[in-house]
């Protein structure tokens, strides 16, 4: 009573009190709990208000009542709602002092995060008391939904699309509680729209595509607001969504669960988990729905994201790849472009055909340095470059140097210092280059490498030799850089490969064993069919072609690649032992190129019965090339020519060169280091000569495969 005699009001927390419920509130960022004096009596604490850390209550709890405790409560925080359990207290011995309900709400929203609650006791013999205790019975259940969560993670985080994710959604089967029907919906604007549903028929979605989110609907209401919705029975949802339960009553489901999609704070949709049977929704069901609506958003978060970078990577290789198949009259041509796995998917490998001015047809292939949207940029701007100078009919050799001034430029920042950063991006970057001009009507080939790998070249009979030939600096790195020209002949049923080396090292193959998977593959496939052997060599690498762009294998790709083959004629059916021949330049500046020389010759006499033979043809060839560097001014032309059936061919080689002097006949020391040259071919040659020309000479030797066993001694000698 006040004074004047009026009563006094009467105080909640002075009603609680007196039926001995206490009064708490925890603060999550400080972690500190606030108490009155009933809690703190009914934790074992001095009966007094007091403020203590989250710590302190949580060792007056026994633990695996607080474990499950802390479970209800983060339900509690992400619904809304209310939890309620029953926990034992425990004094400092460990024993238990009294059994306490407690009632758990949060307060307001955002990332600061209050809890508030009441605690009560709970008497002993309680019929009705519940408890958070562990039964074996709550056991099992608790670890059939552990396996099924974590089987769930899993699977869904291998889907790496909006497909296989609604896949792995509609296969999930719950702990006791399995929906029988399922839908996504995602927010697009202002709708909401089904992107796939599991356990209806086709066309039940129609009633809920472009669905204003303002609508009355579970699903709408989840979008907009971010809570959970449980509806246990048709009268509940009829009750509270009376617009749209005509809808959905046919469909004969007892209980909904509409759950959200967040991803980062924000609402990207809802899902929608129907069931036949009556569901009660108790706080474990509801943890395992809210658990899954979690791997979901994720889950299609993430494929979302996968599928926005495809989609800009393949956008960003169509515009960079040719628009137009071209066509070389006489000759058949395939191309083959296949993306690095894994991130944004875009690289600095490219390939182009362009149509010249004079009639003729230039193929370009080359790899700007990196694996990034900054190299395909460059590359981009590379091959516009590379086009612009072809189209303005300038020879192979010119183009290359244009065009590596072009790039050298673009790393350089401007006169007043601006465009630093520009700079600082290009610094350090090159592209390696082929460029081919081919003349379709006599089937030549002018050719000019720029720091890239040699091209190969598949006979007629199926052999494949790399071809060598002289080449420059990568573009970019020396903008005066010289790309000498080497020109050759493409035979009827001959094919030529030009790649970038994603199709050599790939699969932990270096340069050597690289080429070996890929000659074997371009000896043995289908050469009357570029297609079907561009095919052919891809797989080789990679895989069949189904997994070029997308599945498991796709982020396994170490590198991206690009290849060209170009045919000369058809495969000619009628040329039953077609000629071997090989040209190759050994220049004056480059000495280490006697070691290509040997190696192509090698690789023509592959299957030749004799190997005295073939030893004795790479050590005259080599002693040839070499003399014709150290003896005179200019470099090495090596022609080789094999001709007839097997087992009865004969070898003929030429290596010419633009000195007059001819050679002639010494008789040198034992310990001269030269002047043999003659006595070789003289001593293992089958016949041999020199022949003057207008602008030089040739040395030529023959063999011939009938008399390797007539000879094997004299070799062996």
């Amino acid at each position: 009573m006040y004074s004047d005699g009026a009563p006094q009001p009467v105080r909640a927390e002075d009603v609680l009190t007196a039926v001995g419920t206490g009064l708490w509130h925890w603060d999550s960022v400080s972690g500190v709990v606030e108490m009155d004096r009933v809690t703190a009596r009914l934790l074992g604490l001095p009966p007094q208000p007091a403020k203590v850390r989250d710590t302190v209550i949580r060792a007056r709890y026994h633990v695996e009542d607080y474990v499950e405790f802390s479970r209800l409560v983060s339900l509690a925080l992400t619904e809304g709602t209310v939890a309620e359990s029953v926990l034992r207290v425990v004094g400092d011995d460990g024993t238990i002092l009294r059994r306490v309900r407690n009632r758990v709400h949060p307060i307001g929203s955002g990332e600061v995060l209050f809890l508030g609650g009441t605690l009560q006791e709970v008497p002993e013999g309680c019929p009705q008391m519940p408890t958070t205790g562990m039964t074996p019975g709550t056991l099992d259940w608790q670890r059939s939904r552990e396996a099924f969560l974590l089987d769930a993670g899993r699977a869904l985080a291998e889907a790496n699309s909006t497909a296989e994710v609604l896949r792995v959604a509609s296969t999930l089967s719950m702990p006791g509680f399995s929906p029988e029907g399922m839908a996504i919906f995602k927010v697009e604007g202002d709708r909401l729209n089904i992107i796939g549903h599991h356990g209806h028929r086709e066309g039940d979605e129609r009633p809920f595509l472009e669905m204003p989110v303002e609508t009355n609907y579970p699903a709408a209401e989840v979008a907009r607001t971010g809570r959970a919705i449980y509806l246990p029975t048709p009268g509940a949802y009829r009750e509270r969504f009376p617009d749209t339960w005509p809808i959905v009553e046919p469909f004969g489901r007892s209980s909904w669960a509409f759950l959200p999609l967040v991803v980062a704070g924000g609402t990207i949709g809802a899902w929608l988990a129907a069931f036949r049977n009556h569901v009660d929704f108790t706080p474990d069901e509801r943890s395992v729905l809210t658990t899954v609506a979690r791997m979901l958003a994720q889950a299609l978060d993430r494929a979302h994201l996968q599928e926005s970078e495809r989609e800009l990577s393949d956008g960003l290789q169509r515009t960079m790849m040719p628009t137009h198949k071209a066509e070389i009259g006489g000759m058949a041509l395939a191309a083959r472009y296949v993306p690095t796995g894994g991130g944004l998917r875009v690289g600095g490998d490219w390939y182009d055909v362009i149509d010249l001015p004079s009639g003729r047809t230039a193929l370009v292939i080359g790899d700007v340095q990196g694996h990034d949207v900054h190299a395909a940029g460059l590359m981009g701007q590379l091959r516009i470059a590379l086009r612009a100078y072809a189209s303005e009919g300038h020879a192979p050799d010119a183009v290359l140097s244009r065009a590596s001034r072009f790039l050298a430029g673009l790393s350089a920042p401007g006169p007043d210092g601006n465009g630093q950063g520009h700079a600082e991006a290009a610094a350090e970057r090159f592209a390696t280059c082929l460029y081919l001009e081919v003349n379709p009507g006599c089937g030549t080939i002018e050719i000019a490498r720029a720091g890239h790998l040699d091209p190969a070249i598949r006979l007629a009979d199926g052999t494949t030799i790399i071809r060598h030939t002289p080449g420059g600096l990568p573009l970019g790195i020396d903008p005066d850089a010289d790309y000498p020209t080497t020109r050759l002949a493409l035979d009827p049923g001959e094919v030529l490969l030009v790649c970038t080396d994603g199709l050599i090292e790939t699969g932990g193959h270096d340069m050597d064993s690289g080429w070996t998977r890929l000659t074997k593959v371009l000896s043995e496939g289908p050469v009357d069919d570029l297609e079907s052997l561009a095919d052919s060599l891809v797989t080789a690498v990679h895989g069949p072609p189904s997994h070029h762009t997308t599945g498991p294998l796709a982020d396994r790709r170490e590198d991206d690649l690009a290849l060209l083959l170009l045919r000369c004629g058809e495969a000619g059916d009628d040329m039953a032992f077609p000629a071997r021949r090989a040209v190759l330049t050994v220049a004056q500046d480059e000495p280490k190129r006697i070691k290509g020389a040997r190696d192509e010759v090698r690789a023509l006499l592959h299957d030749w019965n004799g190997p005295e033979q073939v030893d004795a043809a790479v050590l005259m060839v080599s002693e040839m090339c070499t003399n014709v560097l150290v003896h005179t001014d200019g470099d090495a032309a090596l022609s080789v020519t094999i001709l007839g059936r097997p087992g009865s061919r004969s070898l003929r080689i030429e290596v010419a060169d633009r000195s007059d002097d001819m050679p002639h006949r010494r008789s040198p020391g034992e310990m001269a280091s030269s002047g043999r040259g003659l006595m070789l071919l003289d001593e293992l040659a089958a016949a041999w000569g020199v022949e003057p020309r207008g602008n030089g000479k040739s040395i030529w030797f023959e063999l011939y495969e009938a008399q390797a066993q007539a000879h094997a001694g004299a070799y062996r000698a």
